[in-house]
C-alpha cells in the first residue's frame, strides 16, 4: 500500500513554522515528512533558509509516528560524507528509528555561496558513488579506512550509531542517476511531471541496473508540485518563494536575487504552466492519482498555498482518505 508524505520546504518557511507543520501533518494522517535541505533559497524576497538537520531534530521531539527524510541533502562539498553519516545516525536515534537519508548531486545555490566548486555532472556523480559507499559502510558500523579519488577516511567510526538499518534514498531525474541509485542506494526520489517519461528515464533504467547488480528494484518516492489557488493572481502569490525554481540557469545560480529577477521577467502563465494548479480536494486527488497508480511506495504531496496550515488540514480530511482507497 502506498504511503503519503508531506513536503516541508525550508526555502519557503522558517524552521519554527516547519516544526508546527510537521505536527499538523502527522495529525492529518501523513505517513512521512520530506524535508528540503538548502543553504540558499530560490528567490530572495519571499524566502527562508533554515538548517534542516536542526529542524528535523526539533520535528523528532514533537512527532511520534511519521517517517522523516531529507529531500535532499548533498554529501559532496559542504559536507564530507562521513559527517552526513554522523548526522543521519544522530537523527535516527532522536527519531527512534524514523529517519531516512535522502541525497542528491545538488545545485550551486548550496555550494557557490560558500566558495565551493560545483563541477559538471560527471564529477558530481563520481563523488556521489564514493559518498554512498562511505556513508553505507559507516552507517553499517564499520571502522572505515578509505582512500578514494575525492574522499578519504582514517579509521572513522560512528560511536553513536543508528539503532537499525538506515535507508539511503537518492534523487534521480535521468537514467545515469537512477542506475547509480539502484546499484548503491535503497530507494529513488524522483519528481514526476509526466509519469510515462519518469518510467522511461528513471524506473526502467533502475530496474535494469538493479538486475545487473543482482539487487532488488529500489523503492520509489515520487513527488509532484502543486499550487493551491483559485485564480492566476492567487497562484502567483502562493508560488512566491518557489518561482525561481523554474527560472533558467537554476543549477548554476549562486544568488537567489538572480533567479528571482529572471523569473519575474518571464511570463507568469509560462511559469505557472509548469506546476499543477489545484482549486480543491478533487483537483488534488486528480493530480496525485497518477503517482499512486505509478506504483510508488511513497507519494509526496509537494504543495504551496496562501494558508498552509488549513491546506494541511484539508489534505488530511478530504484528500488522503481518497488516495488511500486508490492505493489499497
Amino acid at each position: 500500500m502506498t504511503e503519503f508524505a508531506y513536503f516541508c520546504g525550508h526555502e519557503q518557511f522558517h524552521p519554527e513554522e516547519l516544526v508546527k507543520h510537521a505536527q499538523l501533518a502527522e495529525r492529518a494522517g501523513f505517513d512521512w515528512l520530506v524535508v528540503s535541505e538548502h543553504f540558499h533559497p530560490w528567490v530572495d524576497d519571499m524566502s527562508a533558509s533554515g538548517y534542516a538537520f536542526a529542524t528535523i531534530a526539533a520535528m523528532a521531539m514533537v512527532t511520534e509516528r511519521v517517517q522523516i527524510a531529507t529531500g535532499v541533502t548533498t554529501p559532496l562539498f559542504r559536507y564530507h560524507p562521513g559527517v552526513i553519516a554522523q548526522a543521519s545516525a544522530t537523527l535516527d536515534r532522536l527519531t527512534a528509528g524514523r529517519f531516512n537519508l535522502g541525497v542528491g548531486t545538488g545545485e550551486n545555490l548550496n555550494e557557490g555561496p560558500l566558495g565551493l566548486p560545483f563541477p559538471k555532472y560527471a564529477e558530481r556523480a563520481a563523488r556521489m558513488r564514493e559518498a554512498l559507499v562511505i556513508m553505507r559502510r559507516l552507517l553499517d558500523g564499520e571502522k572505515l579506512t578509505y582512500e578514494g579519488e575525492f574522499y578519504s577516511t582514517d579509521r572513522a567510526k560512528l560511536y553513536s550509531p543508528p539503532t537499525r538499518y538506515l535507508p539511503i534514498w537518492m534523487a534521480a531525474g535521468g537514467p545515469k542517476s537512477s542506475a547509480l541509485a539502484a546499484e548503491l542506494a535503497d530507494g529513488i526520489i524522483t519528481s514526476v511531471k509526466v509519469p510515462a517519461e519518469t518510467r522511461e528515464r528513471v524506473i526502467d533504467p533502475a530496474h535494469d541496473a538493479a538486475e545487473a547488480a543482482g539487487k532488488p528494484d529500489p523503492k520509489i518516492l515520487a513527488s509532484r508540485w502543486s499550487v493551491f489557488a483559485q485564480n492566476q493572481a492567487e497562484a502567483w502569490e502562493a508560488l512566491g518563494a518557489w518561482r525561481g525554481l523554474r527560472a533558467p540557469g537554476r543549477l548554476q545560480a549562486v544568488d537567489p536575487m538572480e533567479l528571482r529577477t529572471k523569473a519575474d521577467e518571464m511570463d507568469q502563465e509560462e511559469i505557472l504552466s509548469r506546476y499543477s494548479i489545484v482549486r480543491g480536494p478533487a483537483d488534488y486527488i486528480e493530480t496525485y492519482t497518477p503517482l499512486v497508480e505509478f506504483g510508488a511506495e511513497v507519494v509526496t504531496i509537494q504543495t504551496t498555498s496562501l494558508d498552509q496550515e488549513s491546506t494541511i488540514a484539508m489534505l488530511g480530511a478530504e484528500v488522503l482518505p481518497e488516495l488511500r482507497k486508490l492505493s489499497g
